[in-house]
């Protein structure tokens, strides 16, 4: 069994402790996944669907950056692959690591897309319920985007 994981990957996009609750958040989105994944997996499109991740994007010497009302933050998605995997690395302003677990999964002509919210450490009920109202509107924004509604 433990063939099935690639620990050096693993060491790469999870640091910290483990988290003490999850939730998936998804969205089905009317359009093939290539086409989902191809969108979201560019960071440059980022303020277009999840604004409350950053207004404005930048690459600076081969990594993204947004802005954020933390200040500037750090953002690395997972090597582009072709089984929708769309975990990413965001870098807080204080240098901690936050791991993202996010999927495209294909579903006849269209797709599903999930987000694991994994609650941090110390974080309040309020917090955790408030970062999930955050992560489904941009999901909605996301099908929004990629369906051509407003």
């Amino acid at each position: 069994m433990s063939g099935l994981f690639n620990r050096d990957v693993r060491r790469l996009w999870h640091r910290g402790p483990m988290a003490t609750e999850s939730r998936h958040i998804s969205e089905w989105i009317d359009r093939p996944a290539e086409d989902v994944y191809a969108y979201a997996s560019d960071p440059a499109n980022l303020p277009l669907w999840a604004p409350g991740l950053g207004s404005s994007v930048e690459n600076s010497g081969g990594r993204w950056f947004v802005q954020t009302s933390m200040g500037r933050v750090g953002f690395a998605f997972v090597p582009a692959n072709e089984y929708g995997v769309l975990d990413h690395d965001v870098t807080l302003p204080s240098g901690e690591v936050v791991y993202n677990p996010m999927r495209v999964i294909p579903d006849g002509q269209g797709c599903e897309v999930v987000f694991t919210l994994r609650r941090r450490p110390g974080m309040s009920d309020a917090e955790f319920s408030e970062d999930e109202g955050a992560v489904a509107a941009d999901l909605a924004r996301l099908r929004r985007n990629l369906e051509g509604h407003s």
